[in-house]
């Protein structure tokens, strides 16, 4: 089965994208023949930014991505909100794909499951 989870909030301040993540690495857990794919658009390409230090006992929304690309998992952001929050690809975790509107419509028409956030 092939998911697309798209992610729209800020990674931190609200819950929806760590919730999102939640779910897309629960469900890898419980089939790891699931094909997840993550659609990072608006505040939530922030989420991609490498680096990140949390605070002690606190989510980290880059460790979470990470997990989900060692689960053989996509992680997609969007190049346009990349660029109106002048992030450059240097500063994004590795394994994350800058990406476009056109691709996230592609991944859309594949996905047997769509899970906005």
């Amino acid at each position: 089965m092939r998911v697309l989870i798209i992610l729209n909030d800020a990674p931190y301040g609200g819950e929806r994208t760590y919730n999102g993540l939640r779910l897309a690495l629960a469900m890898l857990k419980a089939d790891p023949a699931v094909q997840m794919t993550a659609f990072l658009l608006g505040d939530a390409v922030l989420a991609a930014k490498a680096g990140q230090k949390t605070p002690e006992g606190y989510y980290n929304l880059e460790l979470m991505l990470k997990r989900l690309l060692l689960a053989k998992g996509a992680v997609l952001l969007c190049g346009t909100c990349l660029a109106a929050r002048g992030l450059a690809d240097a500063e994004l975790l590795v394994g994350a794909q800058h990406s476009t509107m056109d691709a996230l419509a592609s991944e859309t028409a594949v996905a047997d499951r769509v899970v906005v956030f």
